[in-house]
């Protein structure tokens, strides 16, 4: 081999390696770069609790691990999700949009991990379950796709009904199980139940609403505003509930039973509500936008759970998908 060929050997073996180098860098970069579940499930927790410090305290870590993660994220993705503001932390348009991929995330990590351990095919038969409205609507449907994927012999019976009529089902054994706004339940003798997650109630305004320049809004400032009143699924009575602990009243313009009439209207800037974030969505089905902030008030969450007849045993197929609501529950 002449000296020439041995030199020019020798630098394709140098440019090799160097390329080699700058791949392996950028892979590690690229790895680097790619979210990670705990900055997802960190991200979740804060935008479920509103406040940095909150989800912290609920997830047992320190402030300045759970900002630095979330920083860390909005590296990755490359957009702000979160708007800093005195009373917290409100999500950003692309927020709202990565924040139902991240719960779907959370939920089919946690069903991976439960899957090899379960015994489905010894599981079937019928379940018959009861459903309210906002529960039918704005909450169970992912549950039951994945539910019926993970357990194919049961045979899934859905009804969607009022509180009391589910309340009385339960009892006389016309349903198995039910999925309901356990905050509403009358009949907490006859039933068990248990609450899989809790959405704050918080202040729908339209956009360039003179409350968002506001730092502290209370309900003595809401009841100056025409109020649309959400009645569906007895959401009027526990509105009512937590106004009468105050000396003032909403001015109830418009009275519906209807989310998206709610919805449009407010972005419309006919008039304020107070709904939970479970049924918030940033947009009206005209495109307009509906903003929203926290109340200074004591104002309860919307707790969604499953309820059952005290006196009796879950068959197989129930006590299936109870568990299996415990295992993929991602809070709202």
């Amino acid at each position: 081999m002449t000296a020439e060929v041995m030199r020019l050997a020798i630098d394709e073996d140098r440019n090799y390696a160097s390329l080699q180098k700058i791949e392996n860098s950028n892979l590690r970069y690229q790895i680097m770069k790619q979210p990670s579940l705990r900055q997802i499930r960190y991200f979740t927790a804060a935008a479920n609790a509103g406040q940095v410090s909150r989800a912290a305290k609920g997830l047992n870590v320190s402030q300045s691990a759970l900002t630095t993660a979330i920083k860390q994220l909005e590296e990755s993705i490359g957009t702000p999700l979160f708007v800093r503001h005195g009373g917290g932390v409100s999500l950003t348009y692309e927020g709202s949009i990565f924040l139902d991929h991240a719960r779907r995330i959370m939920a089919a990590v946690d069903e991976a991990v439960q899957a090899p351990r379960r015994k489905r095919d010894d599981i079937q038969g019928l379940l018959r379950l009861a459903l309210t409205y906002t529960v039918a609507g704005y909450y169970i449907p992912p549950f039951l796709e994945r539910f019926q994927r993970s357990f194919p012999s049961v045979s899934l019976q859905l009804t969607e009904a009022p509180r009391d009529a589910i309340e009385d089902g339960l009892v006389s054994g016309v349903f198995d199980l039910a999925v309901m706004l356990t905050s509403n339940i009358i009949d907490q003798e006859g039933l068990k139940f248990e609450t899989l997650m809790q959405s704050r109630r918080r202040l729908w305004l339209p956009t360039l609403h003179p409350f968002l320049t506001q730092s502290t809004i209370t309900l003595a400032d809401v009841s100056q505003e025409p109020y649309i009143m959400l009645t569906v699924d007895e959401a009027s009575n526990t509105a009512q509930r937590y106004w009468n602990k105050t000396a003032y009243r909403p001015n109830t313009i418009f009275r519906t039973s209807s989310v998206e009439a709610v919805r449009s209207m407010v972005a419309g800037g006919m008039g304020v509500t107070i709904l939970s974030d479970m049924v918030y969505r940033q947009w009206s089905l005209d495109g307009r936008r509906v903003e929203v902030t926290s109340l200074a008030d004591n104002v309860p969450t919307m707790d969604v759970g499953m309820a059952w007849a005290a006196n009796v045993e879950l068959n197989s197929a129930a006590a299936a998908f109870r568990e299996f609501m415990h295992l993929g529950d991602v809070s709202h």
